[in-house]
């Protein structure tokens, strides 16, 4: 009664004597998004969307160049249904159908504008797994905008101005978490060469680079100014500090995690050309996720890079102790992007209790030595169940992920993404000593020993006392490294040869895949050109290919190595968080979800059936109305509804309460 009217007016003003034109066709508010009070996850998915949904949009609306982008905007109705509707159509359901709403009134030169005068609730997803699924699917959705039609016709039709005001309010923040992804691992990679060839810091420093001291200050920091000037102009100073420096730790890890999460969404869907849509299902705050499911969802997108990015760290810092008298930089931003990729997931996980830490152990490690999915006629299954997301061993997860990659991805794509691999690793080659290079035939032999173990797993019908054999064999690589290399393996020290030890491995690795993907594409290739044989058979002949090179190339067994390196971080992080709440009164389940079940003793259960919440039992000993989530009467539902940070006196509720 009071909202509508008003925004009528803004459509069609009084005084407006043309009623067939419109002011505007979409009209945005500003957003109250009330799962900001379900616990930490909440919170900082909750100042993320108020971010984008008020200050951005305010920006975006005083430029003339807001569009819609699915927040509970107002629109005319009868306008967009005779002008193709309010979505459009796409390969996947619900995703990004809404945004080419925002493409339809920009395309016909009309108004979306954005007013502050009113606002309307909004929830999102408050566990952590599901905000990440909900980034995931609009950092994918934004692959396909990009590749739509209706962004090329507007790219066609606007100036070069135009143009950076269209991009800015579009995909322009997705593709620069993957420019910032990318360049976590350029810099890295750019102070390897630089001591490589003798340059550390001190003489970086002689020559006036700004490489020589650390990047503390990044970006992520800057962007915090405007949102907590809007904090000062809205809620005042002390709240604004109260609520930056209260949840910059959260917020760190939180979007550190996040922000990888966008950035592997849009490398999956550039490579693939498949906009993924995740269910998020936006279930309660405290719901335990198990590490299986955990690893399942962030191997490939989280877990490898860091792995990847800790091996470059490695390098560069085996190289600068040999560099004595240059120094050294710590790298703080890339050991805690490392840090945060592997354990934000047990971080933001409700409950570390130590029944629940022995139960994710049990369960994580049988998921690591189950054989499911080994057998060649379990491939079409696997295949099957890596589509669902229902596998159910790590040798499944990584050979439906092999079999998706060179069974369903464009062969120009793969191709390409070889030979870009493959004009690496020739730079890397002709860049590196030779006494680094000398090292490579010490590992070769010892592939050629372990395939023959690997031979006799497939021969013993998948018996893994050979697979464990391949793994061991890796330890004569010192002793062969003597007969091979000589006196040079360890003159004049062992620690004066560490960083050739480490480079070496790491380039033997890296031309091991590259062979694995050059068999793969070959093969490929070779079914595909071959006029005699039968697409089902070719299938059949590649996913046989692809599994045998699974095992042969070792990418089970560094599989299994990763795995067992996050369920040893896994274990170390929420055993420490287990600790926090037995000495600490539950200071992390307090810190992650409220007060209310913080008080919940270890062993028990949180609201079994019979038991009624500690604020019931307490009759009016309890803080704010925001806890007042399982409220059973009509008074208490209207006095939590009042906002977060509105408190009532004690003589005030306690009249509400039942006796």
């Amino acid at each position: 009664a009071f909202k509508v009217p008003y925004v009528l007016r803004m459509f069609m003003p009084l005084d407006q004597e043309d009623r067939t034109a419109p002011r505007c066709r979409y009209l945005g508010f500003r957003e109250y998004i009330y799962t900001g009070r379900e616990g930490t996850v909440g919170k900082c998915h909750a100042a993320a969307e108020w971010t984008f949904g008020t200050i951005n949009q305010r920006f975006l609306s005083g430029l003339g160049i807001r569009m819609h982008y699915g927040h509970p905007d107002f629109l005319d109705g009868f306008w967009a249904r005779n002008r193709g509707g309010m979505s459009k159509s796409s390969p996947v359901v619900n995703l990004s159908e809404d945004i080419f709403a925002g493409y339809n009134v920009r395309l016909r030169e009309e108004a979306s504008p954005h007013i502050d005068a009113l606002e309307f609730e909004k929830g999102r997803e408050a566990t952590f797994n599901a905000a990440s699924n909900f980034f995931s699917k609009i950092s994918g959705g934004s692959i396909s905008v990009i590749r739509s039609r209706d962004n090329h016709l507007l790219c066609e039709r606007i100036g070069i101005m135009h143009s950076l005001s269209f991009y800015f309010s579009s995909v322009a923040f997705y593709v620069s978490n993957l420019l910032i992804d990318w360049t976590i691992q350029l810099y890295v990679f750019v102070f390897i060469l630089f001591n490589l060839a003798g340059l550390g810091p001190g003489k970086l420093s002689a020559l006036g680079s700004t490489f020589s001291t650390e990047w503390i200050v990044a970006m992520g920091l800057v962007t915090l100014v405007p949102q907590l000037c809007e904090l000062v102009l809205e809620f005042g100073a002390v709240h604004a500090v109260k609520q930056a420096i209260g949840g910059i730790f959260a917020s760190t890890f939180f979007f550190i995690f996040q922000n990888k999460n966008i950035a592997e969404a849009m490398k999956e869907g550039t490579k693939t050309g498949i906009a993924k849509y995740f269910f998020t299902g936006r279930p309660s705050a405290n719901q335990h996720q198990t590490w299986k499911d955990t690893y399942c969802t962030y191997w490939k997108s989280h877990y490898k890079p860091a792995f990847s990015l800790a091996v470059g760290y490695s390098i560069y810092s085996t190289i600068a102790l040999q560099n004595e008298g240059e120094g050294k930089l710590p790298m703080v931003l890339v050991l805690i992007s490392i840090i945060a990729w592997i354990i934000t997931p047990v971080l933001f996980s409700p409950f570390p209790r130590w029944n629940l830490i022995v139960q994710d152990i049990v369960e994580f490690n049988n998921f690591i030595t189950s054989g499911a999915g080994s057998h060649e006629a379990d491939i079409a299954d696997v295949v099957s169940r890596g589509k669902k997301g229902t596998v159910r061993s790590l040798y499944e997860t990584g050979l439906s992920e092999e079999l998706n990659v060179w069974t369903e991805q464009h062969l120009l794509m793969l191709t390409l993404s070889f030979l870009v691999k493959l004009a690496a690793g020739c730079f890397m080659v002709v860049l590196l000593p030779a006494e680094i290079l000398d090292f490579l035939p010490v590992f070769v032999v010892i592939l050629s020993l372990s395939w023959v173990m690997v031979l006799g797993y497939f021969a013993a019908g998948l018996n893994n006392v050979f697979l464990v054999m391949s793994f061991l064999l890796w330890g004569a690589v010192v002793p062969l490294a003597h007969l091979i290399v000589g006196d040079r393996f360890g003159s004049p020290t062992p620690h004066t040869r560490l960083p050739e030890y480490v480079i070496s491995t790491t380039l033997f690795l890296y031309f091991l895949g590259l062979a694995k993907e050059f068999i793969l594409l070959l093969c490929r290739i070779t079914l595909k050109l071959c006029p005699c044989i039968s697409e089902q058979t070719a299938t059949s002949g590649m996913q046989e290919v692809i599994r045998a090179c699974f095992v042969y190339f070792f990418v089970q067994q560094i599989h299994m190595i990763e795995a067992y390196v996050v369920l040893c971080a896994n274990a170390l992080t929420a055993g420490m968080l287990a600790i926090v709440d037995q000495v600490f009164c539950n200071a992390h389940t307090w810190w992650l979800l409220n007060r209310e079940l913080a008080r919940t003793t270890h062993g028990d259960t949180y609201m079994k059936k019979g038991q009624a919440p500690f604020f019931e039992l307490d009759g009016h000993q309890f803080g704010s109305a925001s806890e007042l989530w399982g409220s059973d009467t009509e008074s208490d539902v209207s006095a939590s509804s009042r906002g977060g940070d509105e408190f009532e006196s004690a003589s005030e509720v306690s009249s509400h309460l039942p006796r």
